[in-house]
């Protein structure tokens, strides 16, 4: 048997740290992003003893099934879960708390574990504990932060939400249920729905919102993926249909509301001011002319009645989210991670990023901060260009980074979307959240891979 152990001193009482884990959501925001895991299934609820669990994954780019049960609980003290299916012959999980001092917490993670095949495995046994140490450290520092910065900073809302399965969407649901709000998911499947869904078809004007009770807030990340292939007309259709439609529906069924929501916070994106150069961009900066800036300037303003009608509204005006799980630094990963990683053009124009994790924190901080309205910069305080950008994901996989590719092939490979969205150089700053006191977790380039694909340095 083998041994694993990773203990944190947290500044937070054992019931809050206790709680958190109790939560719905709490196993998907404690998975790495970079962890081929998702959660399929719970039977049970927080994680007393028989709640079962199961996970698709994949090992070595194969696909398997994990399913996990709850055997042991002590309330503020302990609890146990154990593999039931999975890649491991062994893997038992204890989650272990203790007070230190009048406010603070010692948790201890302590899992049990051996490989399969017998001693055909030794060899395995050096990466895998690489990875667990990676998986822990990545969980501890999600854990603190939101522990101290997050969790339970606000009286609790609730909120509806839509593109809740998109890649910020997927991140910010569980993120929101562990600071101890709920979600009510707005889904188009036709199959039957789970008790914090509801169904809504956008293109065809139906939403029912009499069957849930009054909510605080509507968030609306609705939007068709625009960074793939070569923009058709009819592409370019549905990229403006998937933005326009469900915002004007969200707005009309929230003023039809007995009670609206206070707040309406809708996504928008960088594209907004389109080709900038070198210059600095702030809120105040007018749209510019590209297809993209057309499109974000109509999406913005098919929020406006709501604001025209009391509800405080955000348009986020979202740069480029950094997260292995999807968007764009997963499409890089492929590349860099075998040094073929290359620079676009000439490598100058601006990228305005921002990490999955200040995304969600800001989010959060819009939602409490009620003096925030109208356009809001989602990125990071200091934009890289993309040369910069190469040369430091490169440094942090421990890769080379020394190819480019020219801009006319960039052209010839994408169009219209390749000059919008990979050459087109945006130097925005986040300046209403910087005044309003946001303090970033990760305002440089290098922090946030370096945390988001378990690469620091210790």
């Amino acid at each position: 048997m083998n041994l694993f152990t990773r203990k944190s001193y947290l500044p937070v009482p054992v019931a809050r740290v206790f709680a958190w884990h109790a939560r719905n959501g709490a196993i998907q925001r404690l998975t790495p992003p970079w962890a081929p895991l998702t959660l399929k299934w719970r039977q049970g609820k927080g994680v007393d003893k028989g709640v079962r669990v199961g996970f698709d994954m994949r090992v070595l780019g194969i696909p398997m099934i994990w399913e996990a049960e709850h055997i042991d609980f002590c309330n503020n003290r302990m609890f146990k879960d154990r593999q039931i299916k999975g890649p491991f012959s062994r893997w038992e999980h204890t989650h272990l708390f203790s007070p230190a001092g009048e406010d603070g917490t010692i948790m201890t993670d302590q899992v049990a574990y051996d490989l399969p095949m017998g001693r055909l495995s030794t060899p395995l046994y050096h990466f895998a504990r690489k990875e667990l140490v990676r998986m822990f450290d990545y969980r501890h520092r999600v854990l603190a932060h939101d522990l101290i910065h997050y969790a339970d900073q606000m009286p609790p809302i609730r909120i509806l939400m839509s593109g809740a399965s998109g890649s910020i969407g997927s991140a910010l649901v569980p993120f929101l249920r562990t600071c101890g709000h709920e979600v009510i998911r707005l889904v188009r499947h036709g199959g039957p729905l789970a008790e914090d869904e509801v169904f809504w078809d956008p293109y065809n004007g139906i939403l029912d919102l009499t069957s849930i009770d009054p909510v605080d807030a509507v968030i609306n990340l609705n939007g068709k993926d625009i960074s793939r292939g070569k923009w058709t007309a009819g592409q370019k259709q549905a990229i403006i249909d998937s933005r326009i439609q469900p915002t004007r529906l969200l707005v009309k069924k929230m003023l039809e509301m007995d009670q609206p929501p206070e707040v309406f916070v809708c996504a928008s994106a960088i594209g907004f001011y389109g080709e900038g150069a070198d210059a600095v961009i702030t809120e105040t900066n007018s749209a510019g002319t590209s297809f993209i800036s057309r499109v974000c300037h109509d999406w913005e303003q098919a929020s406006v009645p709501a604001q025209a009608a009391g509800i405080r509204t955000v348009q986020l005006r979202i740069g480029v989210v950094l997260t292995p799980a999807g968007g764009a630094l997963a499409r890089m990963l492929p590349a860099f991670a075998t040094g073929c990683g290359a620079r676009l053009g000439k490598g100058g124009q601006y990228m305005s990023w921002i990490s999955m994790d200040d995304t969600l924190g800001s989010m959060c901080h819009i939602l409490k901060n009620k003096g925030i309205t109208g356009p809001v910069n989602l990125t990071a305080p200091a934009p890289v260009t993309n040369q910069q950008f190469t040369r430091i994901l490169a440094k942090v996989l421990s890769r080379p980074g020394v190819f480019a590719i020219p801009e006319w092939i960039a052209t010839r490979l994408w169009g219209e979307m390749g000059r919008e969205t990979l050459l087109t150089s945006a130097r925005v700053v986040p300046e209403k959240l910087v005044k309003s006191r946001f303090a970033f977790q990760y305002p440089d380039l290098e922090g946030a891979l370096r945390h988001l694909l378990g690469r620091t340095e210790s």
